[in-house]
């Protein structure tokens, strides 16, 4: 395929400046007005969509074939879409989720109803769910692939003032637009690269400035943080900045925490180019304002990942509450009483004590411990009031001071993830375009296989001294995420000594230490020594993905604070 030709989206030739108003199906609904509003964009982009997200927009088109998009999206447009096209503001989201087609056919009649001129375009293909056994998927309840960025440059190209997709890549959302701009063609690599990686910064909105930042005492103001703007360059590099006045912080720190979320190895592979995260670099570039420059691309896999979401069957949970003395004892008197009394077991039923409880509190609540009970079964009778009920039932002949958390409750529904991988020619890739074209995108037709990344040369360890067994979050920063059923934590520190001591420090023996949940699970370390940082991925530790909730945080979200709150020798010249 020829590189297209150039659609100028921004006034400089040479930059375009994107942002982002959502990071999530649920993000802050006025963020598009206050981006719009509050300075220059060329284009506005929206991520709603994530693995859970999908599940919960299959079980609305299942009852709805109507629906299956990001509701809230055309919230916003009513309220923004005359705003955007007074600015010239392009919007590209992939609030299509399962059905972009009804979501942009109800745009249409938002902006007939409005009496508005605009032009709309969609990108379609992703579903598969209907081939999903032809192509050895099984019969998940929605099957997606995920898409690139050139279905969206070429809606862009013809004219579009929103683009709606269903599941491309989140950093497509960004890609797309700059590669329309500046006319980018499917072997400028090292340039789409680029802009994956600062499609990657913001495509989780305040998490790029300041949201979820492990240093967040240090940012002045985070009562409204703004969100992120990409300015990206021609030849890929990029400033990652945000409006001015806007609360939050960009910062080489909330940059870096932002690039170490929720991915893997050295690799980070996408439908357009797999790009080398240990190779880009971060600079400060004035108030507010972090460059990335350096990023290397290569040529994709030669497959698509597909996000299988299924119903996994009912679950259920009641939790007891467990105060003052003896509380192993008293776990174990209302686990067994439990127990004895059900009649049907359920498939799967599993206790967690957590130790909330001090010596000696001065309240009650200070002086409690929580015991969970979570069962799951494919019948929704078994995990229901029959479960539930009979938590009530033991009230007066179990432990004392007996209290439960909730009433009883029917079981609910439970999603179970799963990856899968098909090869890119089995995807149509389809993009509709205002005026109705059709137009195949056709898969990258050079491509070059995953592999791991040789481990770097590790820095010289510090000499031997005196240390101080403290958190290791006194001089470290991190951040975690889930993937399916796999979770990673990218750990971070911001001078080289401390990076010396990091490195040599933290491996993958010392983190099973630290994390004792992780301990039996396969860890793998990945070194970025232009971050500063690790990042580890633990294989299985949210069971079968976030919508199956296999721990109390099933997203993961606080396992890298966790491990920042667990104590390490640190030298002691390199604490505070």
């Amino acid at each position: 395929m020829t590189a297209p030709t150039p659609r100028r989206l921004a006034a400089s030739p040479e930059v375009i400046r994107i942002g982002n108003c959502s990071g999530f199906y649920g993000d802050r609904l006025s963020a598009m007005r206050e981006m719009l509003e509050d300075g220059e964009l060329d284009v506005l982009t929206g991520d709603y969509l994530a693995e859970l997200t999908m599940l919960i927009l299959g079980r609305d088109r299942r009852k709805d074939p109507e629906l299956g998009y990001a509701k809230t999206f055309l919230r916003q447009m009513e309220d923004c879409l005359k705003l955007a096209v007074d600015r010239g503001v392009r919007i590209v989201v992939n609030a299509g989720g399962l059905n972009p087609a009804g979501l942009t056919a109800k745009l249409r009649e938002l902006a007939g109803k409005l009496d508005i001129a605009a032009r709309f375009a969609h990108v379609e293909g992703d579903d598969l769910t209907a081939r999903a056994a032809e192509l050895g998927l099984g019969k998940p309840l929605a099957a997606n692939a995920y898409l690139g960025a050139w279905g969206i440059v070429e809606c862009l190209t013809a004219g579009a003032d929103v683009v709606v997709t269903g599941r491309v890549t989140d950093a497509s959302l960004t890609v797309g637009p700059a590669a329309a701009h500046f006319g980018w063609g499917r072997g400028d690599y090292d340039r789409l690269a680029g802009a994956v990686a600062a499609g990657h910064v913001i495509e989780c909105g305040t998490q790029a400035t300041g949201g979820n930042y492990s240093f967040f005492t240090e940012i002045a103001d985070l009562a409204h943080p703004g969100f992120p703007i990409a300015e990206i360059h021609r030849d890929g590099s990029s400033v990652i900045t945000k409006h001015a006045g806007t609360g939050g912080a960009v910062t080489v720190g909330t940059v870096t925490a932002q690039l170490l979320y929720e991915i893997g190895g050295a690799r980070y592979a996408g439908p357009d180019v797999t790009t080398r995260l240990d190779a880009l670099e971060l600079a400060r570039d004035g108030q507010d304002r972090v460059r990335i420059t350096g990023v290397t691309g290569e040529a994709p896999p030669p497959q698509l990942k597909v996000s299988l979401n299924a119903i996994g069957g009912f679950r259920n949970e009641m939790a007891f509450i467990l105060t003052g003395l003896d509380t192993e004892a008293k776990a174990a008197l209302v686990r067994k009483q439990f127990e004895a009394a059900l009649t049907t077991k359920p498939a799967e039923l599993k206790w967690t004590l957590a130790r909330l409880d001090q010596a000696d509190a001065e309240t009650q609540e200070q002086a409690s411990a929580i015991l969970r009970c979570v069962v799951r079964d494919p019948d929704p009778d078994v995990v229901g009031r029959v479960f539930s009920s009979l938590a009530v039932e033991l009230a007066l002949s179990s432990y004392p001071g007996f209290s439960l958390t909730s009433s009883p409750g029917t079981g609910s529904v439970y999603g179970v993830f799963t990856p899968g991988y098909v090869d890119a020619a089995e995807v149509p890739h389809v993009a509709v375009l205002p005026d109705g074209t059709r137009v195949d995108i056709a898969p990258s037709t050079g491509t070059r296989a995953l592999e791991d990344v040789a481990a770097p040369a590790l820095p010289q360890p510090p000499a031997a001294g005196p240390t101080r067994k403290v958190p290791l979050g006194t001089i470290a920063a991190a951040r975690s995420g889930d993937k399916g059923g796999n979770a990673n934590i990218g750990v971070w520190v911001r001078t080289d000594d401390q990076w010396r001591w990091l490195a040599a420090a933290l491996t993958v023996e010392r983190l099973k230490q630290m994390l004792p949940e992780a301990a039996d699970l396969p860890v793998t370390r990945t070194v970025l020594p232009k971050l500063r940082a690790v990042n580890f991925v633990i294989e299985g530790i949210l069971g079968q993905g976030v919508a199956y909730q296999a721990r109390f945080d099933p997203q993961a979200k606080g396992l890298g604070e966790w491990l920042r709150s667990r104590h390490i020798a640190i030298p002691e010249e390199l604490l505070p």
